[in-house]
């Protein structure tokens, strides 16, 4: 299918179908009318496999408890045996309702109030909620920029453990929002200096899938066998592959033995909850079945990231971007534009709704993020205000220096 058809076939209208990225945009921003570009989801449907699976689940009509399909690791592994080559065991997995929510079950089950939880800015903002929400002690450990790619500064992050005497590390890989799919050897280094300091590591790599030509994703899972590391916690989910977020399912992947024991006692002290057979159904169906729907959501995410870097920097020169190895969301820096008032110009000026830097730290005040899984329509719709905006802003700046100097 050419991806013209494929947009014919899978792009959707969202409006008024009580999505949150759509129908609760402008009451979340405080805004009227403003395009959506914001939460990571995408305005496509799930793979054909996926709904004609739930299609024949709704079918039978009986909606009670539930198990795990005996075949969904089975499914799950189809898929890395086709993708990634990472091997994953049965007894490793237990389910829950999203990344994020794991995250918070995860702090509260091997941590305490008061102990110190490294992540490396500028990173998912849940990350930094879900330390502060559980009285840890946030500790971070920012990536540094080397013209627009950024890289781990290790010396800083083994002193940040040494001096803050860390208890767990929160791993974005690959990372949201600057775009990186870390390297094997990176991986290593950091998992070497938690080794060494006994640091628990947790890895997020719910955007894992979701890898630009050219790159290969390496799973935190690979390297911790090949140095034989055992603090490793790895969560991810198929919602941001699939675009199957509102299904609520969820991974937690605990290859220790000891780590799986003690987060089983703690769930079966907090978490008495049922498996989500609908999020278990379409799930097994993607991994199955949905290998040539994720390569036309790549090629638009491709297409839609080059248009927007040849525009802006066409039209935009002083905007950098960061190149766009993993996930579908685009990291821009517009500080150089010196805008008092970023969301004035974006939202106020452009009528977009965006994530802003500030929210991933406040070192990154300036930047927006994009959301590109959506049609090219749209982001050329965008772009066409975006820049509108600049070219006014920066029409009126001139006007007020001129009159300045008069």
């Amino acid at each position: 299918m050419m991806t013209e058809a494929f947009i014919s076939a899978y792009a959707q209208d969202r409006k008024h179908t009580d999505s949150l990225k759509w129908d609760l945009v402008d009451q979340r921003f405080g805004g009227k009318d403003l395009l959506p570009l914001w939460v990571a989801d995408m305005d496509f449907s799930a793979p054909s496999a996926v709904t004609e699976a739930l299609y024949r689940r709704v079918e039978q009509g009986v909606f009670g408890y539930s198990i795990v399909p005996t075949d969904y690791v089975a499914a799950y592994q189809g898929w890395q045996d086709r993708h990634w080559q990472t091997q994953f065991l049965d007894c490793w997995l237990r389910f829950s309702t999203g990344v994020v929510q794991s995250l918070y079950d995860l702090l509260h089950c091997f941590t305490t109030a008061g102990d110190a939880v490294l992540i490396q800015p500028p990173v998912y903002y849940p990350f930094f909620d879900s330390i502060k929400d559980t009285k840890r002690r946030l500790i971070a450990a920012p990536l540094i920029a080397e013209n627009q790619t950024y890289q781990i500064d290790f010396a800083a992050f083994e002193r940040k453990i040494q001096e803050e005497a860390v208890k767990l590390f929160i791993f974005c890989s690959p990372h949201n929002p600057v775009g990186r799919v870390w390297l094997f050897d990176e991986i290593k280094q950091l998992l070497a200096i938690c080794q060494k300091h006994q640091v628990l590591v947790i890895a997020d790599e719910i955007h894992g899938e979701l890898i630009a030509p050219g790159q290969r994703f390496v799973s935190t899972v690979t390297v911790a066998e090949a140095i034989g590391f055992q603090g490793l916690i790895v969560v991810n989910s198929p919602s941001k592959t699939f675009n199957l977020a509102g299904l609520l399912l969820s991974h937690i992947w605990l290859p220790n033995d000891l780590l799986r024991q003690e987060y089983d006692v703690w769930a079966k002290k907090y978490k008495q909850t049922e498996v989500n057979i609908f999020g278990l159904t379409a799930a097994k169906a993607a991994y199955q079945d949905g290998d040539s729907w994720l390569d036309h959501i790549l090629a638009i995410i491709t297409q839609n990231a080059h248009y927007v870097a040849k525009k802006l920097h066409a039209k935009v020169p002083e905007a950098k971007i960061a190149p766009l190895e993993g996930t579908y969301l685009l990291w821009i820096d517009l500080r150089s534009l010196k805008v008092a008032d970023i969301k004035k110009l974006v939202q106020g000026s452009a009528g977009l709704a965006v994530d802003y830097g500030a929210w991933f730290s406040q070192a990154y005040d300036g930047f927006i993020r994009l959301n590109l899984a959506t049609t090219p329509t749209i982001i050329q719709t965008a772009l066409d205000r975006l820049i509108q905006a600049i070219d006014t802003y920066k029409q009126h700046h001139r006007f007020e220096e001129d009159l300045h100097d008069n």
